[in-house]
This record gives C-alpha cells, structure tokens and sequence, in this order.
C-alpha cells in the first residue's frame, strides 16, 4: 500500500478529474483507488481527523467516507453502548462486554467500540471495503475486532442455505454471542436515491427484528436525522427504549434507537448537542418522553417585559420538546408553530442551568412591529447583521432583500410570528451570559 499512500499524500489537493484523464502517466497506481482515498480523505478532514492524519489508512468507496460517523457522534454511541450494558447488566458484572456492527461500512463505529468493548464483531457485505477495513484495524492497532464479509438478511429468505456472501443474523453471530448489536442501514434505494422510513433502509431491521433480538437483548440502531422519530417508534412498537438525536457544528446529525426486548413501556427521547472538544467537555442534554411534551403547555410571549430571546440548537428542535422546554423553565413561546422564546431577567439563571450549550441566546436590542417603516429603520440602523425569518409572509432572503443588511457585526434581525403581538421584528446581539458562548455555532 505504500505506492497508494504516497501518491495520495503527494497530490492529495490536485483535481481527481484530471488524474484519472492523466492515469498513464503513473502505471504503477491503481488510479480509480487511489482517487477514491483521496476524496474520501477530503471528506474526512475535521470529520474524523483520527483516520485523516493517518497516512496509511485506505479508503475505497467514496460514499462510506461521506456516511461514516464523525469524531464526536461516533464517541458518542461507543459510550451510549456501554451505559446501555452496564445499567442493565445483573448484579457482578465485571465490566467486558461484546458488540457486533453487523452493516460495518467504512468501519468508524466500529473502532470507536473498540475503545469501550471487549471485543466487537465487524461486518460489512463489500468484499473490497471490508478487506481495506480489515487493513486500516490492523494500522489502528484494533486487534479486539472480528473482520466478518457478508450481507445481512433474514434467515427466512436465504431458503435454508448459507450462500458465501448472503447469510442470517444467527449465521454471522453463531460464535460471537454479543451482548449488543449495533446496526446502520443504508438510507439508498434503487438508482441511489435516498429513503426516510426505516422500512426501505437496507437491510430492513423491521423484517429481521424479531430475529435480531432473539439472539440478544439490545439493539442499537442508526438512523437518518431526517426519519420521523413517532413513525419509527411505532413501526419499532413498545420495546422501543430511547431515542437519541445527536447535533454538532450546528447540525442534526443522526438519530440512535435503543430497542429493548425486556422493555414494554414508553420511550423517552434525549437531544444531545455534541460541543466541539467532546468528549472533554460533557455533552447538552435534554431528556423527555412523547406524553410530557403532549401534556406540556407553553406559555405565550409578550415582548414587553423580554430581555432575551433563546433560538433552541438542532437537537432541541428535532427532538420536538417545543412546549415542554417552555413549561420546565418559565419560557414564553412566541407562538404555537414559532419555536422561539421570550426570557425575562427573573428566569436568566434557571435559563443557564437547564439550557446552555442546547441553543443560542440573544440579548434583545428592539423589538417592534413588522412594518415598511421597521423594516426601513432597523435596515438603515444595522446595514450588518444576520437575518432570521419565520412564520412571516417572507422568508429569510426576501426580509435579507429588504432589509438591505449585508452579513456581519454580530447582529442578528429576527422576523417572527408572534400569537398574541403579531408579526415582529426583532433585533439582537449574541449573549454574553456564562454557558451561551459567542462561538456557540462552531459547537
């Protein structure tokens, strides 16, 4: 692997396009492969950091590259898994415990147990990925993880037969005996065309979970941060356990499902905002179950007696807590369908304790009706400033347009729908107050 490496590392910058057009010049590199790693590398960088330093890592399909977990959600999961054994093991437990990533990919999740398991069982259908996976484990010093090349399908549709590459949970799992397995299923349908419901995910866990959990208690299971969390639960039904929706740097990043066969109960859902050095620094977290937010009743803003406006992170928002995160901690929503909320000074410090690092808090500069006369003023006052428009009769770039703001200067404009003041304009700086940092969006 020597030749790939370094030819990767010499023109890990230049065009792709042209160094296929030019692959006769170096007849010694297998030119499809080496570009492959080279725009997976691209897709790693700030990523997965970890893999992306090492030279010596190979990376043949371009789309696992793009799929695989990040740094900080794959620290996530590892450490998720191994709270799930430990509170739920008998009394002794002493600590080993085993997982099988049985739809391995590039194989990111997978060294991440690593570093909590015992030992971890790696699957993964592509014979080429797999076997340039089972190199990178042996670069990585990965020695407590099983290399195992086979497709995941239902026992019952492979007609009695093991073929070499098709094979049942209990086929690939039969020496293994895991205590968890961890599952992340492509979200591609045919033509490569990206799929929701996690019943066109491949391969289907709702096909094969009767039999997944046959051969162990837990499953975890990865899904898109697109997929509707209530559908999927329900699909899943009452051993659904914990929903997990993992953000950072200002986005959704997946959605993780705890399923229990001993559980028979509600599920709770936990919005976890990753900060940019975790796991150093612990992650924000808000934990409610289905029936409190639907028994939660917000509370209404008035601008009048607000110094504060809280925009809720990625996670919050996903999660659905909108009238429970009002009730808990004395915020005033501005509207039923307009997730922001009014803080007055009397709530500041119940705000840091339950909510910093969950979102953005804005100390709020005016606050007005939204007019041509506010949009004009507030325009001419702030020509810099970030611009945020919802529930109005105008999305964000046409209010931008009017406004004739450019971005900068650390304000931001909000046009936004309130029930009982109408539609406001509402002008704010980033807050200063311990717990909601300037740079909060990089988090």
């Amino acid at each position: 692997m020597g030749t790939i490496a370094d030819f990767v590392a010499q023109h890990i910058n230049d065009d792709t396009s042209k160094l296929l057009l030019n692959a006769g010049k170096w007849p010694e590199v297998d030119m499809e492969l080496a570009v492959n790693c080279i725009e997976s590398r691209r897709k790693l960088r700030g990523k997965l950091n970890e893999w992306y330093m090492n030279p010596d890592l190979i990376f043949p399909v371009k789309l696992s590259a793009e799929q695989c977990s990040s740094s900080a959600t794959g620290k996530y999961k590892a450490e998720l898994a191994q709270r799930i054994i430990t509170e739920t093991s008998a009394d002794g437990f002493d600590g080993t415990w085993r997982i099988a990533d049985l739809t391995g990919g590039l194989g990111a999740d997978s060294w991440f147990f690593s570093q909590f398991a015992s030992e971890v069982l790696y699957n993964e259908m592509n014979t080429v990925l797999c076997n340039a996976t089972e190199h990178n484990f042996n670069i990585l010093n990965a020695s407590n993880i099983i290399v195992s090349n086979h497709a995941v399908v239902p026992s019952e549709s492979i007609n009695g037969t093991d073929g070499q590459y098709h094979a049942s949970p209990g086929y690939i799992l039969q020496n293994f005996k895991p205590d968890m397995i961890y599952m992340d299923p492509a979200r591609r349908g045919e033509g490569g065309k990206k799929v929701f419901l996690i019943e066109e995910c491949s391969p289907d866990i709702l096909s094969m979970k009767e039999e997944l959990l046959s051969i162990c208690r837990h499953l975890l299971v990865k899904l898109s941060p697109m997929a509707d969390i209530s559908m999927v639960c329900s699909r899943i039904g009452n051993c659904c356990r914990e929903v997990h929706v993992t953000a950072t740097g200002g986005e959704c990043k997946e959605l993780l499902i705890w399923i229990d066969r001993e559980w028979d109960s509600e599920y709770t859902i936990t919005a976890a905002e990753l900060p940019s050095d975790y796991p150093a620094s612990p992650p924000a977290t808000f934990r409610f179950s289905p029936s409190e937010e639907k028994a939660g009743r917000a509370v209404l803003a008035e601008k009048s007696d607000a110094i504060y406006i809280f925009e809720p992170g990625k996670a919050l928002m996903k999660a659905g807590a909108f009238n429970l995160i009002s009730e808990r901690f004395s915020l005033k929503k501005l509207g039923k369908s307009t997730h922001y909320y009014m803080i007055g000074a009397e709530t500041e410090s119940r705000i840091v304790q339950n909510l910093s690092g969950l979102g953005k808090l804005y100390e709020i500069a005016d606050c007005r009706q939204l007019d041509k006369r506010s949009i004009r003023e507030v325009g001419k006052n702030y020509p810099e400033a970030e611009v945020t428009a919802r529930n109005i009769p105008m999305d964000t770039d046409t209010l931008r347009k009017r406004l004739g703001v450019r971005s900068g200067n650390g304000i931001h404009v909000f046009g936004l729908r309130s029930d009982l003041e109408g539609n406001l304009l509402i002008t704010a700086k980033r807050s200063q107050v311990t717990g909601f940092p300037d740079d909060q969006k990089e988090s």
